[in-house]
């Protein structure tokens, strides 16, 4: 099912008469957005924050060493597109087989990576623009054993037939591009010649004249990159 309208604080029914609380472990690389994320947790009665940190791979390390007292019952997973390396679906699927629930908390500028995590069997996905009420409500459908399905996720699924498959590098070269960087500034963060960022874009724009979506200049690419999900849309004032 697809949780929607729960208010932020209510818990699925019986959550809060339970004997105990209901465990949460945060991965965000972010300190700020982490130490946000904790707070709102923190906040809501019947939750505990019992584990805190940057990457899947520290969790999974640490969940090693822990009993079932522990452990937790859900994971608010952020995909970490930006910064590091991507989530890998496979330690997703680890976690959902060893029967933790997870719950993406992405910013979907990759689409192609919450496809792959979702067939991972994660239980939700939310969207770091989506309000708190709604991050809080999703924490709770899916610790009821329901799914959760952000409006943005929806949308961009329901775009992504025509939606042209776009490799690591180039999916990186048309953001930053798409975003306003130079040519320049695209090589240096990808780490490469001017001339290979180039071959990127070619490249990105022939898969898109190939989709029937042709793209002939920079603003070009920014809207195609916005209605695919792989930039965020302007802030409203």
């Amino acid at each position: 099912m697809v949780g929607r309208g729960r208010r932020a604080t209510d818990a699925p029914d019986g959550a809060r008469s339970r004997a105990f609380r209901w465990r949460v472990a945060l991965v965000e690389d972010h300190l700020l957005q982490r130490r946000r994320a904790e707070d709102l947790v923190g906040a809501q009665s019947g939750l505990d924050v019992v584990w805190s940190g940057e990457t899947l791979p520290d969790l999974l390390s640490w969940l090693e060493t822990v009993g079932d007292g522990r452990r937790p019952h859900l994971v608010l997973l952020d995909l970490m597109v930006d910064r590091g390396p991507s989530v890998d679906p496979e330690q997703v699927r680890r976690l959902v087989r060893s029967g933790i629930r997870v719950l993406v908390l992405s910013a979907m500028s990759s689409p192609d990576l919450v496809r792959k995590v979702m067939r991972a069997g994660v239980a939700g996905v939310v969207g770091k623009r989506d309000p708190e009420e709604d991050v809080v409500a999703a924490i709770w459908t899916v610790l009821g054993h329901g799914h959760w399905t952000s409006p943005e996720l929806a949308r961009i699924l329901a775009a992504g037939s025509d939606r042209p498959q776009l490799s690591d590098q180039e999916e990186r070269a048309l953001v930053l591009y798409a975003s306003g960087s130079t040519m320049e500034a695209v090589a240096e963060a990808l780490g490469v010649k001017k001339d290979t960022a180039k071959k990127y874009l070619s490249r990105v724009k022939a898969k898109y004249a190939a989709a029937g979506r042709p793209a002939r200049t920079k603003l070009d690419l920014n809207h195609l990159a916005l209605q695919d999900g792989y930039l965020d849309p302007p802030s409203r004032p």
